[in-house]
């Protein structure tokens, strides 16, 4: 007899059965990326935000419903969210789990509407829908769903769908002629057919388990990826002592009005106030001298949990010991080294959060530690480090902006790949303006905050720091980990690859000949003044003085700055205006 319903607790283990089936493939799908650059990019991005709504559907234990599932799966995966693929995955749920939410059991009906939200939800997502990805995928799961939404036969439904779909990812590279020429489909479509296959495994029978210890820890927090750093002033007159951190489970709706008056009640007894209500999960972050007060308050709109209390004026104390500590240890006339080093670890222990509002913030992204202090020095008060070679989830980015304690905080993600992240993070804070400046490079993020004219108000200083970051050109050397053709060049693993804006420049076997043939490639046809080099970890500060010299014989009428960026995985960063 065919079965033409699912109850909730055959969705959640549906579900983690799609966690475990992507996350398994995740190594197969980054090999899918057109770009033969060695970062985690496509495959993991994906892995981790639906991995981390799967540690929120395992903290729901037996006792599980539709609407505590679909909150468990948007919630996790909203904040978890990393990548743009990762981002587009989460809306996916997010769209699918509004319908469901609303249900006991899902007939064949209700999963063909799921899939119908799914798709508006993610394409709303992205400003510029590019067919041949992921939302093609997705489309097409979602049109062979409703032209069997009359099927009684849920195993031959979900099957279908899942055909319909392989054969619609198995069409991509007919849509995007970069897929046909590197011979591959597209990876994000990839992943998300991977989801849908290990819920239709464990649909049939098939037993998976699922790990996620790796990922232990808060829920819905990220715990690889981004690193948050506050650079501002040390803590010397704490006014609030504790910060207090909690979700609230609110049984219903958080309305607007319940949430103005919270936030009003937490600025009388604190400030550093974030509320972020997200249907019935609140996330509440407060510099207080009185924690039970606010979760007194608290409790008054459902129940607790994720409770975090800490003492920073005891933690200040204890890091000012450290720092003593450390600094003494160093002061040997025979090691200047580690005297240096010591000092340097102390200021950055000792970097906190003020606890003086400001008018405006500033947020980056960054690569490295040469640019971390390059960026502090411009005035960015927040750093997260991650970039290219693991991307900062959503909910790093919320992460950051409690952190800083602004008005108006203006984000610079400085990677393509960050940005759909950076705009969901900002669309979930309401106590603060949120402004991403797409920059997609860290060069274009210098040039933005740069930029910045505080006497220009927010909206001059949009449109101006927007329109500087168009005039900058952005050049990345690394190599190549896998065969491929793209861009009318034929490149093999260990490859030297010059990426420039619009794709792979210059390929060669020596760092410098390609990394010159890149500058070339880049100043080509331009009227260009200034060329900044950003030398990573794995360059001496020899060869990049060497680099800068050839540059500067070539080009006698660019002035050539030499910067260690001290990057992970790209020999040189470089940018020219």
């Amino acid at each position: 007899m065919a079965v033409n319903t699912i109850d909730a607790q055959l969705l959640a283990k549906m579900f983690l059965g799609g966690a475990q089936n992507l996350t398994s493939k995740k190594e197969w799908i980054n090999e899918l990326n057109v770009f033969p650059v060695p970062d985690g990019d496509t495959g993991t991005n994906m892995s981790m935000t639906i991995m981390s709504a799967a540690k929120e559907v395992t903290n729901l234990g037996d006792q599980v419903t539709c609407a505590s599932l679909a909150k468990a799966i948007s919630s996790g995966s909203l904040r978890g969210a990393r990548g743009n693929s990762g981002v587009i995955l989460s809306q996916l749920f997010r769209g699918f789990c509004k319908v469901i939410a609303e249900v006991d059991d899902i007939d064949v009906f209700t999963l063909s509407c799921a899939f119908e939200k799914a798709v508006e939800s993610a394409y709303k997502a992205v400003m510029k829908p590019k067919e041949g990805t992921i939302l093609t995928v997705a489309k097409g799961i979602f049109e062979k769903g409703q032209e069997l939404s009359d099927c009684d036969d849920m195993e031959l439904f979900l099957t279908s769908v899942l055909e319909y779909g392989e054969e619609v990812l198995a069409s991509t590279p007919e849509m995007l002629p970069v897929l046909k020429q590197a011979g591959v489909v597209d990876s994000g479509g990839q992943g998300l057919i991977e989801v849908l296959r290990g819920c239709v495994l464990v649909f049939q029978g098939k037993e998976i388990q699922i790990d996620t210890s790796e990922f232990a820890g808060k829920a819905g927090a990220s715990q690889q990826g981004g690193t948050v750093t506050a650079d501002l002033s040390s803590m010397e007159h704490i006014k609030y002592g504790y910060c207090t951190e909690f979700i609230i489970q609110v049984p219903q709706t958080f309305t607007m009005k319940q949430e103005i008056a919270f936030k009003e009640f937490l600025e009388s007894i604190g400030d550093s106030i974030v509320v972020v209500a997200d249907d019935e999960i609140v996330k509440v972050h407060v510099h207080t001298n009185d924690p039970g007060i606010a979760i007194q308050r608290a409790l008054t709109y459902g129940f607790l949990s994720n409770m975090k209390i800490d003492n920073m004026r005891l933690e200040h104390e204890e890091r000012l010991i450290q720092n003593a500590s450390s600094i003494a240890n160093a002061q040997s006339p025979s090691n200047v080294q580690q005297q240096t080093q010591a000092l340097s670890e102390a200021s950055q222990n000792m970097a906190q959060v003020s606890g003086e509002k400001k008018e405006v913030g500033f947020i980056s992204v960054s690569i490295g530690e040469g640019i971390n202090a390059i960026l502090k020095d411009l005035g960015v008060d927040c750093i997260i480090e991650g970039g290219q070679t693991m991307n900062p989830s959503t909910e790093d980015i919320l992460t950051a902006i409690d952190q800083v304690n602004a008005d108006t905080i203006f984000v610079l993600p400085n990677n393509k790949n960050i940005i759909l992240a950076a705009n969901q993070a900002s669309s979930l804070v309401e106590d603060k303006r949120i402004v991403v400046i797409p920059t997609k490079t860290v060069p274009q993020g210098i040039t933005a905050i740069i930029n910045y004219l505080p006497d220009l108000d927010i909206d001059e200083n949009i449109e101006n720091m927007t329109n500087e970051i168009e005039r900058v050109k952005t050049g990345q050397v690394t190599y190549a980990v896998r065969d491929t053709q793209i861009d009318g060049k034929t490149i093999h693993q260990n490859d030297i690859m010059g990426i420039g804006d619009q794709g792979i420049l210059s390929v060669g076997q020596d760092i410098m000949a390609t990394t010159i043939e890149l500058v070339d490639e880049m100043l080509k046809g331009s009227d260009l003044e200034l060329i900044s080099i950003y030398y990573g970890a794995d360059v001496t500060a020899k060869e990049a003085e060497k680099l800068k010299e050839a540059v500067e014989e070539k080009y006698p009428d660019c002035d050539v700055e030499l910067q260690s960026g001290g990057q992970p995985i790209y020999y040189y960063v470089i940018s020219a205006e």
